[in-house]
Protein backbone atom coordinates (compact mmCIF):
# COMPACT_ATOMS: atom_id res chain seq x y z
CA UNK A 1 0.00 0.00 0.00
CA UNK A 2 1.36 3.40 -0.96
CA UNK A 3 1.86 6.27 1.46
CA UNK A 4 -0.90 8.73 2.26
CA UNK A 5 -0.22 12.28 1.08
CA UNK A 6 -2.25 15.28 2.21
CA UNK A 7 -2.21 18.98 1.43
CA UNK A 8 -0.71 20.82 4.39
CA UNK A 9 -2.20 24.30 4.71
CA UNK A 10 1.04 25.24 6.48
CA UNK A 11 3.09 25.82 3.33
CA UNK A 12 0.35 24.81 0.89
CA UNK A 13 2.11 21.67 -0.39
CA UNK A 14 0.99 18.07 -0.74
CA UNK A 15 3.17 16.20 1.73
CA UNK A 16 3.60 12.61 2.91
CA UNK A 17 1.63 12.16 6.11
CA UNK A 18 3.81 10.67 8.83
CA UNK A 19 2.68 10.68 12.47
CA UNK A 20 5.13 11.42 15.26
CA UNK A 21 4.48 8.06 16.89
CA UNK A 22 4.67 5.06 14.58
CA UNK A 23 1.25 3.52 14.05
CA UNK A 24 -0.63 6.18 16.05
CA UNK A 25 -2.28 9.34 14.70
CA UNK A 26 -3.31 12.14 17.07
CA UNK A 27 -5.74 14.53 15.42
CA UNK A 28 -7.85 17.49 16.49
CA UNK A 29 -11.06 18.60 14.77
CA UNK A 30 -12.51 22.01 15.57
CA UNK A 31 -16.06 21.28 16.66
CA UNK A 32 -19.17 23.39 16.82
CA UNK A 33 -19.73 26.62 18.65
CA UNK A 34 -22.89 25.34 20.27
CA UNK A 35 -25.30 28.28 20.02
CA UNK A 36 -27.37 26.59 17.30
CA UNK A 37 -27.78 23.25 15.56
CA UNK A 38 -24.99 22.46 13.12
CA UNK A 39 -25.79 22.95 9.43
CA UNK A 40 -24.76 20.94 6.37
CA UNK A 41 -21.77 23.24 5.80
CA UNK A 42 -20.42 22.23 9.21
CA UNK A 43 -21.09 18.59 8.46
CA UNK A 44 -19.18 18.68 5.20
CA UNK A 45 -16.08 19.18 7.34
CA UNK A 46 -17.07 16.51 9.86
CA UNK A 47 -17.83 13.97 7.13
CA UNK A 48 -14.49 14.65 5.40
CA UNK A 49 -12.75 14.21 8.76
CA UNK A 50 -14.68 10.99 9.31
CA UNK A 51 -13.50 9.68 5.92
CA UNK A 52 -9.91 10.57 6.85
CA UNK A 53 -10.27 8.90 10.25
CA UNK A 54 -11.73 5.76 8.66
CA UNK A 55 -9.01 5.65 6.01
CA UNK A 56 -6.26 6.02 8.59
CA UNK A 57 -7.76 3.03 10.41
CA UNK A 58 -8.06 1.19 7.07
CA UNK A 59 -4.30 1.67 6.67
CA UNK A 60 -3.70 0.17 10.11
CA UNK A 61 -3.23 3.28 12.25
CA UNK A 62 -4.60 3.70 15.74
CA UNK A 63 -6.40 7.06 15.87
CA UNK A 64 -6.90 9.35 18.84
CA UNK A 65 -9.26 12.12 17.78
CA UNK A 66 -10.42 15.15 19.73
CA UNK A 67 -13.52 17.08 18.67
CA UNK A 68 -14.20 20.02 20.95
CA UNK A 69 -17.29 22.02 21.80
CA UNK A 70 -16.94 25.79 22.12
CA UNK A 71 -19.60 26.34 24.76
CA UNK A 72 -18.48 29.74 26.01
CA UNK A 73 -18.03 32.63 23.60
CA UNK A 74 -19.92 35.76 22.54
CA UNK A 75 -22.68 33.82 20.74
CA UNK A 76 -23.34 31.14 23.37
CA UNK A 77 -23.48 33.71 26.14
CA UNK A 78 -25.88 35.90 24.16
CA UNK A 79 -28.07 32.87 23.37
CA UNK A 80 -28.22 31.69 26.97
CA UNK A 81 -29.11 35.19 28.19
CA UNK A 82 -31.89 35.49 25.62
CA UNK A 83 -33.25 32.05 26.56
CA UNK A 84 -33.01 32.87 30.26
CA UNK A 85 -31.26 29.61 31.18
CA UNK A 86 -27.76 28.73 32.46
CA UNK A 87 -25.00 28.54 29.84
CA UNK A 88 -24.28 24.81 30.26
CA UNK A 89 -27.97 23.96 30.00
CA UNK A 90 -28.36 26.15 26.90
CA UNK A 91 -25.40 24.62 25.08
CA UNK A 92 -26.19 21.03 26.07
CA UNK A 93 -29.24 20.94 23.78
CA UNK A 94 -27.06 21.70 20.76
CA UNK A 95 -24.42 19.21 21.84
CA UNK A 96 -27.18 16.58 21.97
CA UNK A 97 -28.29 17.68 18.47
CA UNK A 98 -24.72 17.27 17.22
CA UNK A 99 -24.54 13.67 18.39
CA UNK A 100 -27.95 12.93 16.87
CA UNK A 101 -26.81 14.28 13.50
CA UNK A 102 -23.49 12.44 13.66
CA UNK A 103 -25.34 9.19 14.32
CA UNK A 104 -27.70 9.85 11.39
CA UNK A 105 -24.73 10.50 9.08
CA UNK A 106 -22.82 7.44 10.35
CA UNK A 107 -19.92 9.56 11.64
CA UNK A 108 -17.68 7.60 13.97
CA UNK A 109 -17.28 8.92 17.49
CA UNK A 110 -14.09 10.72 18.45
CA UNK A 111 -12.20 9.50 21.48
CA UNK A 112 -12.59 12.86 23.27
CA UNK A 113 -15.23 15.61 23.26
CA UNK A 114 -13.95 18.32 25.61
CA UNK A 115 -16.09 21.33 26.48
CA UNK A 116 -14.44 24.69 27.02
CA UNK A 117 -16.26 25.14 30.34
CA UNK A 118 -15.03 21.83 31.80
CA UNK A 119 -12.94 22.78 34.81
CA UNK A 120 -9.87 20.76 33.80
CA UNK A 121 -9.68 22.62 30.49
CA UNK A 122 -10.32 26.02 32.08
CA UNK A 123 -7.36 25.23 34.35
CA UNK A 124 -5.29 24.35 31.27
CA UNK A 125 -6.24 27.69 29.67
CA UNK A 126 -5.14 29.62 32.72
CA UNK A 127 -1.83 27.71 32.78
CA UNK A 128 -1.30 28.50 29.09
CA UNK A 129 -1.83 32.22 29.66
CA UNK A 130 0.64 32.11 32.56
CA UNK A 131 3.29 30.55 30.29
CA UNK A 132 2.69 33.26 27.69
CA UNK A 133 3.05 35.93 30.38
CA UNK A 134 6.35 34.43 31.51
CA UNK A 135 7.66 34.52 27.93
CA UNK A 136 6.67 38.13 27.35
CA UNK A 137 3.88 37.54 24.84
CA UNK A 138 1.06 39.29 26.71
CA UNK A 139 -0.11 42.59 28.15
CA UNK A 140 -3.11 43.60 30.24
CA UNK A 141 -5.65 46.30 29.52
CA UNK A 142 -8.85 47.03 31.46
CA UNK A 143 -8.73 43.62 33.13
CA UNK A 144 -8.33 41.65 29.88
CA UNK A 145 -5.13 39.89 28.77
CA UNK A 146 -4.01 40.18 25.14
CA UNK A 147 -1.49 38.41 22.95
CA UNK A 148 1.11 40.72 21.37
CA UNK A 149 1.30 39.74 17.71
CA UNK A 150 4.64 41.57 17.33
CA UNK A 151 6.15 39.22 19.92
CA UNK A 152 5.73 36.22 17.62
CA UNK A 153 7.76 36.72 14.40
CA UNK A 154 6.12 33.73 12.65
CA UNK A 155 2.63 35.19 12.93
CA UNK A 156 0.85 34.76 9.59
CA UNK A 157 2.71 31.64 8.48
CA UNK A 158 -0.47 29.53 8.18
CA UNK A 159 -2.79 32.02 6.45
CA UNK A 160 0.08 33.83 4.71
CA UNK A 161 -1.48 37.19 5.46
CA UNK A 162 0.48 40.44 5.27
CA UNK A 163 1.00 41.15 8.96
CA UNK A 164 2.46 44.56 8.15
CA UNK A 165 -0.83 45.44 6.51
CA UNK A 166 -2.79 44.84 9.70
CA UNK A 167 -3.74 47.87 11.74
CA UNK A 168 -0.95 48.47 14.22
CA UNK A 169 -1.99 49.31 17.75
CA UNK A 170 -5.42 47.70 17.34
CA UNK A 171 -6.57 45.03 19.75
CA UNK A 172 -9.78 43.00 19.45
CA UNK A 173 -12.07 41.54 22.07
CA UNK A 174 -14.54 39.92 19.66
CA UNK A 175 -14.20 36.19 19.11
CA UNK A 176 -14.63 36.53 15.33
CA UNK A 177 -13.06 39.16 13.09
CA UNK A 178 -11.12 39.70 9.89
CA UNK A 179 -7.55 40.81 9.29
CA UNK A 180 -8.76 44.27 8.30
CA UNK A 181 -9.86 45.02 11.87
CA UNK A 182 -7.41 42.85 13.77
CA UNK A 183 -4.04 43.05 15.38
CA UNK A 184 -3.52 41.83 18.94
CA UNK A 185 -6.12 39.33 20.14
CA UNK A 186 -7.68 38.65 23.51
CA UNK A 187 -6.65 35.61 25.52
CA UNK A 188 -8.62 36.21 28.69
CA UNK A 189 -11.62 38.55 28.84
CA UNK A 190 -12.42 40.75 31.81
CA UNK A 191 -15.77 39.96 33.42
CA UNK A 192 -18.85 41.87 32.28
CA UNK A 193 -22.26 42.19 33.87
CA UNK A 194 -24.50 39.30 32.87
CA UNK A 195 -21.68 37.18 31.42
CA UNK A 196 -20.36 33.91 32.79
CA UNK A 197 -16.95 34.27 34.38
CA UNK A 198 -14.52 32.35 36.57
CA UNK A 199 -12.20 33.42 39.39
CA UNK A 200 -8.69 32.25 38.52
CA UNK A 201 -5.00 32.80 39.22
CA UNK A 202 -4.87 35.30 36.32
CA UNK A 203 -7.92 37.17 37.54
CA UNK A 204 -11.66 36.88 37.05
CA UNK A 205 -13.05 36.52 33.54
CA UNK A 206 -13.51 34.00 30.76
CA UNK A 207 -11.37 32.60 27.95
CA UNK A 208 -11.23 33.93 24.41
CA UNK A 209 -12.27 31.51 21.68
CA UNK A 210 -8.77 30.94 20.30
CA UNK A 211 -7.28 30.09 23.69
CA UNK A 212 -9.80 27.31 24.22
CA UNK A 213 -8.73 25.06 21.35
CA UNK A 214 -5.00 25.40 22.03
CA UNK A 215 -5.43 24.43 25.66
CA UNK A 216 -7.79 21.51 24.98
CA UNK A 217 -5.67 20.17 22.13
CA UNK A 218 -2.39 20.24 24.04
CA UNK A 219 -3.97 18.95 27.25
CA UNK A 220 -5.16 15.77 25.52
CA UNK A 221 -2.80 15.26 22.58
CA UNK A 222 0.44 16.83 23.78
CA UNK A 223 2.34 20.04 22.97
CA UNK A 224 2.98 18.82 19.41
CA UNK A 225 0.50 16.58 17.62
CA UNK A 226 -0.01 15.22 14.13
CA UNK A 227 -3.02 16.83 12.51
CA UNK A 228 -5.40 19.72 13.08
CA UNK A 229 -8.46 20.14 10.88
CA UNK A 230 -11.46 22.34 10.25
CA UNK A 231 -13.20 24.38 7.61
CA UNK A 232 -11.28 26.91 5.50
CA UNK A 233 -13.06 29.71 7.35
CA UNK A 234 -11.00 28.84 10.44
CA UNK A 235 -7.56 29.39 8.88
CA UNK A 236 -7.66 33.04 9.93
CA UNK A 237 -7.93 34.19 12.62
CA UNK A 238 -8.68 31.08 14.66
CA UNK A 239 -5.98 28.65 13.60
CA UNK A 240 -3.41 31.38 13.03
CA UNK A 241 -3.94 32.52 16.60
CA UNK A 242 -3.82 28.97 17.91
CA UNK A 243 -0.35 28.59 16.42
CA UNK A 244 0.88 31.89 17.88
CA UNK A 245 -0.28 31.25 21.43
CA UNK A 246 0.66 27.55 21.47
CA UNK A 247 4.14 27.92 20.01
CA UNK A 248 4.64 31.15 21.92
CA UNK A 249 4.09 29.24 25.16
CA UNK A 250 6.00 26.03 24.40
CA UNK A 251 8.65 27.03 21.87
CA UNK A 252 7.75 23.84 19.97
CA UNK A 253 5.86 23.23 16.71
CA UNK A 254 2.17 23.05 17.62
CA UNK A 255 0.81 20.92 14.76
CA UNK A 256 2.69 19.06 12.04
CA UNK A 257 -0.10 18.99 9.47
CA UNK A 258 -3.07 21.32 8.93
CA UNK A 259 -6.05 20.15 6.87
CA UNK A 260 -8.92 22.41 5.79
CA UNK A 261 -12.16 21.53 3.99
CA UNK A 262 -13.55 23.93 1.40
CA UNK A 263 -16.85 25.79 1.62
CA UNK A 264 -20.22 24.37 0.71
CA UNK A 265 -22.72 26.38 -1.30
CA UNK A 266 -26.40 25.56 -1.77
CA UNK A 267 -28.05 25.54 -5.19
CA UNK A 268 -25.23 27.74 -6.51
CA UNK A 269 -25.52 30.37 -3.76
CA UNK A 270 -23.67 31.08 -0.56
CA UNK A 271 -25.46 29.48 2.36
CA UNK A 272 -26.98 31.97 4.80
CA UNK A 273 -29.97 32.34 7.09
CA UNK A 274 -31.09 35.45 5.25
CA UNK A 275 -31.41 33.48 2.01
CA UNK A 276 -33.31 30.67 3.71
CA UNK A 277 -30.89 28.03 2.43
CA UNK A 278 -29.04 27.13 5.64
CA UNK A 279 -30.21 23.56 6.05
CA UNK A 280 -29.50 21.11 8.82
CA UNK A 281 -29.79 17.33 8.72
CA UNK A 282 -33.35 17.07 10.15
CA UNK A 283 -34.55 19.67 7.61
CA UNK A 284 -33.47 17.42 4.75
CA UNK A 285 -34.73 14.21 6.36
CA UNK A 286 -38.12 15.93 6.70
CA UNK A 287 -38.05 16.33 2.91
CA UNK A 288 -37.68 12.53 2.63
CA UNK A 289 -33.97 12.56 1.79
CA UNK A 290 -32.11 9.76 3.52
CA UNK A 291 -29.19 10.53 5.85
CA UNK A 292 -26.98 8.31 3.69
CA UNK A 293 -27.78 10.36 0.58
CA UNK A 294 -26.72 13.45 2.53
CA UNK A 295 -23.49 11.77 3.63
CA UNK A 296 -22.78 10.50 0.13
CA UNK A 297 -23.20 13.96 -1.41
CA UNK A 298 -20.99 15.55 1.27
CA UNK A 299 -18.11 13.13 0.63
CA UNK A 300 -18.53 12.72 -3.13
CA UNK A 301 -16.54 15.86 -4.00
CA UNK A 302 -12.81 16.21 -3.23
CA UNK A 303 -12.56 18.05 0.09
CA UNK A 304 -10.43 20.88 -1.31
CA UNK A 305 -13.02 21.76 -3.96
CA UNK A 306 -16.14 23.79 -3.32
CA UNK A 307 -19.24 21.61 -3.14
CA UNK A 308 -22.54 22.74 -4.66
CA UNK A 309 -25.17 21.06 -2.48
CA UNK A 310 -28.41 20.61 -4.44
CA UNK A 311 -31.59 18.57 -4.16
CA UNK A 312 -30.80 17.11 -7.57
CA UNK A 313 -27.46 16.04 -6.14
CA UNK A 314 -29.24 14.34 -3.23
CA UNK A 315 -31.46 12.44 -5.64
CA UNK A 316 -28.42 11.36 -7.65
CA UNK A 317 -26.72 10.30 -4.42
CA UNK A 318 -29.72 8.15 -3.48
CA UNK A 319 -29.62 6.55 -6.94
CA UNK A 320 -25.90 5.82 -6.59
CA UNK A 321 -26.43 4.20 -3.20
CA UNK A 322 -29.29 2.08 -4.54
CA UNK A 323 -27.07 0.92 -7.39
CA UNK A 324 -24.47 -0.42 -4.97
CA UNK A 325 -27.03 -1.84 -2.53
CA UNK A 326 -28.85 -3.60 -5.38
CA UNK A 327 -25.53 -5.04 -6.56
CA UNK A 328 -24.85 -6.42 -3.08
CA UNK A 329 -28.33 -7.93 -2.98
CA UNK A 330 -27.83 -9.59 -6.39
CA UNK A 331 -24.50 -11.02 -5.25
CA UNK A 332 -26.33 -12.67 -2.38
CA UNK A 333 -28.58 -14.47 -4.85
CA UNK A 334 -25.74 -16.16 -6.77
CA UNK A 335 -26.16 -19.95 -6.54
CA UNK A 336 -23.56 -21.29 -8.98
CA UNK A 337 -20.89 -23.21 -7.10
CA UNK A 338 -17.21 -22.62 -7.77
CA UNK A 339 -14.18 -20.57 -6.88
CA UNK A 340 -13.54 -17.11 -8.29
CA UNK A 341 -12.24 -16.94 -11.84
CA UNK A 342 -8.71 -15.49 -12.13
CA UNK A 343 -10.11 -12.60 -14.17
CA UNK A 344 -12.49 -11.73 -11.34
CA UNK A 345 -9.76 -11.84 -8.73
CA UNK A 346 -7.59 -9.56 -10.88
CA UNK A 347 -10.44 -7.08 -11.47
CA UNK A 348 -11.21 -6.93 -7.76
CA UNK A 349 -7.54 -6.45 -6.88
CA UNK A 350 -7.14 -3.67 -9.47
CA UNK A 351 -10.25 -1.85 -8.21
CA UNK A 352 -9.07 -1.91 -4.61
CA UNK A 353 -5.65 -0.64 -5.68
CA UNK A 354 -7.28 2.25 -7.62
CA UNK A 355 -9.40 3.04 -4.55
CA UNK A 356 -6.34 3.16 -2.30
CA UNK A 357 -4.28 5.16 -4.80
CA UNK A 358 -7.06 7.76 -5.03
CA UNK A 359 -7.34 8.20 -1.27
CA UNK A 360 -3.58 8.22 -0.82
CA UNK A 361 -3.56 11.12 -3.27
CA UNK A 362 -4.82 13.79 -0.85
CA UNK A 363 -8.00 11.91 0.07
CA UNK A 364 -9.52 12.13 -3.41
CA UNK A 365 -12.93 10.64 -2.63
CA UNK A 366 -14.41 11.31 -6.06
CA UNK A 367 -11.71 9.19 -7.75
CA UNK A 368 -12.10 6.51 -5.07
CA UNK A 369 -15.85 6.34 -5.74
CA UNK A 370 -15.13 6.01 -9.47
CA UNK A 371 -13.02 2.93 -8.73
CA UNK A 372 -15.89 1.43 -6.76
CA UNK A 373 -18.49 2.07 -9.45
CA UNK A 374 -16.30 0.65 -12.19
CA UNK A 375 -16.07 -2.51 -10.11
CA UNK A 376 -19.86 -2.58 -9.68
CA UNK A 377 -20.31 -2.10 -13.43
CA UNK A 378 -18.07 -5.07 -14.19
CA UNK A 379 -19.82 -7.15 -11.56
CA UNK A 380 -23.27 -6.37 -12.94
CA UNK A 381 -22.09 -7.41 -16.40
CA UNK A 382 -20.95 -10.74 -15.00
CA UNK A 383 -24.23 -11.18 -13.14
CA UNK A 384 -26.22 -10.53 -16.32
CA UNK A 385 -24.25 -13.19 -18.22
CA UNK A 386 -25.03 -15.76 -15.50
CA UNK A 387 -21.39 -16.82 -15.37
CA UNK A 388 -20.71 -15.61 -11.83
CA UNK A 389 -19.79 -18.19 -9.22
CA UNK A 390 -20.17 -17.95 -5.47
CA UNK A 391 -16.43 -17.40 -5.31
CA UNK A 392 -16.72 -14.46 -7.70
CA UNK A 393 -19.62 -13.04 -5.68
CA UNK A 394 -17.63 -13.28 -2.45
CA UNK A 395 -14.72 -11.47 -4.08
CA UNK A 396 -16.88 -8.60 -5.34
CA UNK A 397 -18.78 -8.37 -2.06
CA UNK A 398 -15.59 -8.35 0.01
CA UNK A 399 -14.08 -5.54 -2.07
CA UNK A 400 -17.20 -3.35 -1.83
CA UNK A 401 -17.50 -3.94 1.90
CA UNK A 402 -13.82 -3.15 2.39
CA UNK A 403 -14.17 0.14 0.52
CA UNK A 404 -17.32 0.89 2.48
CA UNK A 405 -15.42 0.79 5.76
CA UNK A 406 -14.13 4.17 4.53
CA UNK A 407 -17.21 5.53 2.73
CA UNK A 408 -19.70 4.35 5.35
CA UNK A 409 -22.74 4.85 3.10
CA UNK A 410 -23.72 1.55 1.52
CA UNK A 411 -25.91 -1.17 2.98
CA UNK A 412 -27.27 1.15 5.67
CA UNK A 413 -30.89 1.04 4.48
CA UNK A 414 -31.29 -2.57 5.55
CA UNK A 415 -30.62 -1.51 9.12
CA UNK A 416 -33.95 0.34 9.26
CA UNK A 417 -36.52 -1.61 11.26
CA UNK A 418 -39.98 -1.79 9.72
CA UNK A 419 -42.71 -1.06 12.22
CA UNK A 420 -45.78 -3.28 12.52
CA UNK A 421 -47.94 -1.00 10.38
CA UNK A 422 -45.51 -1.09 7.43
CA UNK A 423 -45.09 -4.86 7.71
CA UNK A 424 -48.86 -5.18 7.65
CA UNK A 425 -49.03 -3.06 4.48
CA UNK A 426 -46.40 -5.19 2.73
CA UNK A 427 -48.33 -8.35 3.62
CA UNK A 428 -51.61 -6.75 2.46
CA UNK A 429 -50.00 -5.85 -0.86
CA UNK A 430 -48.81 -9.43 -1.28
CA UNK A 431 -52.35 -10.68 -0.71
CA UNK A 432 -53.80 -8.06 -3.11
CA UNK A 433 -51.43 -9.19 -5.84
CA UNK A 434 -52.40 -12.81 -5.20
CA UNK A 435 -56.07 -12.01 -5.82
CA UNK A 436 -55.07 -9.81 -8.81
CA UNK A 437 -56.24 -6.59 -7.13
CA UNK A 438 -53.42 -4.62 -8.72
CA UNK A 439 -55.04 -1.23 -8.04
CA UNK A 440 -54.83 -1.83 -4.28
CA UNK A 441 -51.29 -3.21 -4.62
CA UNK A 442 -50.23 -0.03 -6.44
CA UNK A 443 -51.87 2.14 -3.76
CA UNK A 444 -49.85 0.41 -1.08
CA UNK A 445 -46.63 0.75 -3.08
CA UNK A 446 -47.28 4.50 -3.48
CA UNK A 447 -48.06 4.89 0.21
CA UNK A 448 -44.81 3.16 1.21
CA UNK A 449 -42.91 5.20 -1.36
CA UNK A 450 -44.19 8.36 0.32
CA UNK A 451 -42.74 7.05 3.58
CA UNK A 452 -39.34 6.59 1.96
CA UNK A 453 -39.60 2.82 1.46
CA UNK A 454 -39.07 1.33 -2.00
CA UNK A 455 -40.34 -2.16 -2.81
CA UNK A 456 -38.78 -4.42 -5.43
CA UNK A 457 -40.43 -7.61 -6.62
CA UNK A 458 -37.86 -10.28 -7.51
CA UNK A 459 -38.08 -14.00 -8.36
CA UNK A 460 -37.08 -14.76 -4.78
CA UNK A 461 -39.64 -12.45 -3.17
CA UNK A 462 -40.24 -8.79 -2.39
CA UNK A 463 -37.23 -6.74 -1.31
CA UNK A 464 -37.43 -3.35 0.37
CA UNK A 465 -34.96 -0.55 0.80
CA UNK A 466 -34.82 2.96 2.11
CA UNK A 467 -34.71 5.83 -0.38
Amino acid sequence: MSQLKLTNTLGGNVEPFEPLEEGHVRMYTCGLTVYNRGHIGNFRTYVSQDVLRRYLKYKGYRVTQVTNFTDVDDKTIAGARKAGIPLREYTQQYIDNFFEDCAALNIEKSEYYPRATDQEYLDAMVALVQKLEERGHTYESDGSIYFKVDSFPDYGKLSRIDVAGMKAGVRVDADEYTKENARDFVLWKAPKDGEDSWDTAIGPGRPGWHLECSAMGMKILGETFDLHAGGVDLVFPHHENEIAQSEGATGKPFVRHWMHTEFLIVEGEKMSKSKGNQFNVPDLIAENYSPMAIRYLLLSVYYRQQLNFTREGLEQAATAIRRVDDFLDRLGEVTREGDAFPETAQAVKAAVERFETALDDDLNTSAALAALFDLVKGGNTALSSSTMTKGDAEGFKGAVERMNTVFGVFGQGKKMTLDDEVEKLIQERKEARARRDFARADEIRDELDARGIVLEDTPTGTRWKQK
